[in-house]
């Protein structure tokens, strides 16, 4: 048994290691910059460079030496839809697709947006096809490209075609602390930091919001507590009430009782969660004055989205467990508990559902992920400041520190249910673990 558990917990590692790679390398390549949405329109380039360097997105994904700045408006000369503020073109040139066009003599200025550090280095790329002067003397390009690095930063920039040529890019460049001071090292940091003091080690550090600046994990450690009060009563709700009404659909199988609960069960999966939650708070809390409508505080604002979630998720359940139970009826140690006089509460809730467990484990692990989706429509229906209302409202906010956060939490939570299912399955079914 500890075997098989050290060697499912290294596979669920690995897996939880894959997760957070994938989830850095969308965020930071399909999330577009944060500090612009942050920042609203018309943004100055100091407040756009203190809200990348605050945020960690100016620096190389992975490794290198060199973050982008906006001490020199850069510019991306083959994207025609951006306006390049603080870029002066000089003389004769021509606006091409893939580029801009200077005649020879002509010139690009570029000047300077803020105040730099004295003898504080930079870096700047160029992307041309023929030789050209930067600030009075030549370089040439390589392979397409020039790279210089300066350590003056005067107020303007010049950079002067000798001949006819055309120049694709320009970007300007700051140094960072080293070869792996990226934001592949600071999304990791927000997993896990070592400190100097006790308890020496710190998880999931994911900094401030990016619209109230408060602390994601104190915003998180809240929010959870209103979350699993909501979704455990569910899960356990739909789990017992479903194998109680599944069991006893299969006892008196084909009779009223058993076409009634099929009925129930049919409709309640046909019918959508909005419905319910709508005709729930509209007739039992407006109309009747049974629940609070919306709020949190008491175990009354608990009771009816969790007998909504119960009554969304149970029907599916029952038609489930049913099938389960009808397949285990036929077996031979049913009938050999039956022949030796057992009762039947014996055979069928000792017998039968200990040998079902395998589905029913698997059914349970399988519904978390959308009882947690559940959770997201009931938190913001009646207003309960669980983790689901908190990724709505980071939703509509943009805040990208804040979806980043509650993505990895869910990816850490399916993970460790899925680790304890494979777990439950070894000490439910001992040749499991042999076969394994």
């Amino acid at each position: 048994m500890f075997r098989y558990a050290l060697k499912r917990i290294l596979y669920s590692v690995l897996i939880l290691m894959g997760v957070l790679v994938l989830t850095f390398v969308l965020f930071r390549l399909a999330a577009g910059d944060p500090a612009l949405t942050v920042l609203g329109k018309n943004p100055s380039a100091r407040e756009i460079e203190d809200m990348r360097a605050a945020l960690g997105t100016d620096k190389p994904l992975f490794w290198g030496r060199w973050r982008h700045t906006e001490l020199y408006p850069g510019a991306d000369f083959a994207d025609s839809r951006v306006v390049f503020s603080g870029v002066g073109l000089r003389g004769k040139y021509r606006a091409l697709p893939e580029g801009v066009r200077l005649e020879k003599g002509a010139s690009i200025l570029f000047h300077r947006a803020f105040d730099a550090a004295e003898q504080e280095r930079f870096r700047i790329e160029i992307e041309s096809d023929a030789p050209l002067r930067f600030n009075g003397r030549e370089v040439l390009p390589q392979d397409g490209r020039v790279i210089l690095e300066e350590r003056a930063a005067p107020e303007v920039l010049e950079l002067s075609a000798g001949a006819p040529c055309t120049i694709h890019s320009v970007s300007f460049f700051r140094p960072t602390k080293g070869w792996f001071d990226t934001q592949a090292m600071d999304s990791l940091r927000e997993i896990v930091t070592f400190t100097k003091t006790f308890p020496y080690v710190s998880f999931l550090n994911f900094g401030n919001t990016l619209q109230t600046q408060e602390p994601i994990r104190a915003k998180l450690w809240h929010g959870m507590l209103p979350s699993l009060m909501l979704m455990i009563p569910i899960f356990l709700g739909e789990l017992v009430i479903g194998i109680i009404l599944a069991m006893i659909s299969c006892i008196f199988r084909g009779r009223a009782v058993d076409r009634i609960i099929l009925f129930l069960s049919v409709a309640g999966m046909s019918i959508s969660y909005l419905a319910l939650i709508i005709f729930g708070q509209w007739f039992l809390a407006y109309y009747l004055n049974l629940f609070p409508v919306w709020g949190w505080g008491t175990p009354r604002h608990l009771l009816l989205p969790v007998v909504i979630g119960i009554i969304s998720g149970t029907g599916s359940g029952v038609r489930f467990y049913r099938t389960v139970f009808l397949d285990e009826m036929n077996r031979e140690y049913l009938r050999t508990a039956a022949a030796k006089g057992a009762p039947p509460f014996s055979v069928y809730f000792r017998h039968l559902l200990r040998n079902a467990m395998i589905p029913i484990i698997t059914r349970a692990s399988t519904v978390l992920p959308f009882l947690f989706t559940g959770s997201l429509l009931l938190e913001t229906f009646f207003g309960i400041p669980g983790l689901g209302y908190e990724g709505v409202n980071a939703l509509n906010d943009a805040d990208l520190q804040m979806l980043k956060a509650l993505v990895i939490l869910s990816a850490f939570l399916f993970v460790v249910i899925n680790l304890i299912t494979d777990l439950l399955y070894a000490w439910v079914d001992p040749r499991i673990r042999v076969n394994r």
